[in-house]
């Protein structure tokens, strides 16, 4: 099989592997040679994957996985590959769930400034009381 795992800016790996471990929001999953067309969502973790006898491991910033005709195709916002398992969990995904913590905050703060604004100009909209006119 080919796996592939691309981000925005970068093409991060592209090798043929044996075997893969993923993770979307149904927990954990594999795929083997032969594994049938599938597309998932992936959330922030490390997807592994074996080649001969060595494991390599890369974290993922979420994204999508797919499987076709044989082929293993990650789009991801961010991925950083690293040898130690350990590093990558403790260190790496613990600063991209933070970035997404930020983002989520910042969109709620974004959204709501967004709704200030169309409740004034609505407030603007209404009538002067026995004018009929707009304010």
């Amino acid at each position: 099989m080919r796996l592939t795992i691309v981000t925005p800016l970068l093409m991060v790996v592209d090798e043929e592997i044996d075997s893969l471990r993923a993770e979307d929001a149904s927990g954990s999953f594999g795929i083997l040679s032969g594994h049938t067309a599938f597309l998932t969502a992936l959330v922030i973790s490390v997807v592994s994957w074996r080649k001969a006898e060595t494991h390599q491991f890369c974290a993922v910033r979420g994204g999508v996985l797919s499987v076709i005709d044989g082929n293993i195709a990650i789009a991801t916002r961010e991925a950083v590959i690293g040898q130690n398992l350990a590093t990558l969990d403790d260190e790496v995904l613990a600063r991209f769930r933070a970035d997404s913590d930020v983002e989520r905050t910042e969109h709620t703060e974004s959204v709501r400034l967004q709704l200030n604004a169309l409740r004034h100009m609505i407030s603007r909209l209404q009538p002067r009381a026995n004018s009929g006119e707009f304010r």
